[in-house]
């Protein structure tokens, strides 16, 4: 979509801290941290909501990131959470399918 924040930071219009890049797949620092480390993983090709994935190519994709940066933000063995947000009700305010990665400190149970 042309007028999506993501999209326009993976045609690379909007800057951001790139973490991670790949064929499926782009990382990088989220704007608002909610925790030490905080990454946005993307799939490249935009995808609205979880629920309009179809078949399994985006989610590998996307896990295969998620790992990776796990790895290079040294979280991969500590511990990280893994956040998608679906639709309004769930808490999705860019309806760009993406995967919050946080961690760097101990999270609580507290999912608002």
């Amino acid at each position: 979509m042309k007028e999506c924040i993501f999209c326009r930071i993976i045609r690379g219009e909007i800057p951001a801290n790139i973490i991670y890049e790949s064929e499926e797949a782009l990382a990088f620092d989220d704007v608002n941290p909610m925790a030490p480390v905080h990454v946005v993983v993307v799939p490249k090709t935009h995808v609205a909501t979880l629920m309009d994935i179809s078949g399994g190519d985006t989610m590998k994709g996307l896990t295969a990131a998620v790992q990776e940066v796990a790895r290079i933000k040294g979280i991969d063995r500590k511990g990280f959470r893994t956040v998608i947000n679906c639709n309004e009700d769930g808490g999705q305010v860019i309806f760009h399918l993406h995967v919050h990665i946080l961690g760097g400190r101990k999270l609580n149970d507290d999912m608002g």
